[in-house]
């Protein structure tokens, strides 16, 4: 976690909202400091200690030199805006964000988490022709499961689970026309 550490220091002076910045149009060799940093290295917490000597080939090239090791280094993406950066380093690929101020206060409130939605009820969005049904009465489904294929001015559509659910009623058939908003399946 060393090397990591140590990383993530030299990504703070390419990011816009830090105290120093490094004009490396210059691509001139400089070692950097920085003390008590907090980043998220691939979502993990880490604390930026002492720096390391970065040596720029040009604006997108680089050399990390930390305790006599060399790793070549590349920024695939410079999204300054959004304090975030992703980088390749000896072909491994990181993405580096710089923690802000509401970080943790958003983490504490359970907010970082994505919502899913319960599922209640499939309608249907268009009219159309029911080809096969992918789901069993009892069925658990997850975002993404396919539930059925419904044909609609000659094109198959499958219909995938927009959140998580059990299937309690399957109210349709196979080969079974429906119009727009008639509900197909429901889900506990």
């Amino acid at each position: 976690m060393d090397f990591y550490t140590n990383l993530v220091n030299y990504f703070e002076i390419v990011i816009k909202n830090v105290q120093v910045l490094v004009d490396y149009s210059n691509f001139a060799s400089q070692k950097l400091y920085f003390m008590n940093r907090h980043w998220l290295f691939d979502d993990n917490d880490v604390l930026g200690v002492e720096g390391a000597i970065i040596d720029w080939e040009d604006a997108r090239f680089f050399t990390l030199t930390y305790k006599g090791t060399a790793f070549n280094g590349e920024i695939l993406a410079d999204n300054s805006e959004e304090n975030q950066l992703i980088i390749k380093i000896n072909h491994r690929v990181f993405n580096i964000r710089k923690k802000g101020p509401l970080d943790n206060l958003i983490k504490a409130l359970g907010l970082d988490k994505p919502k899913i939605k319960q599922l209640k009820e499939l309608p249907a969005p268009m009219p159309g022709r029911i080809l096969k049904i992918f789901v069993n009465i009892g069925d658990s489904l997850q975002p993404g499961d396919e539930i059925l294929s419904l044909e609609a001015m000659k094109m198959e559509n499958i219909l995938k689970a927009e959140g998580t659910g059990t299937v309690k009623t399957i109210l349709v058939n196979s080969n079974q026309v429906v119009e727009k908003g008639a509900v197909l399946i429901e889900f506990n």
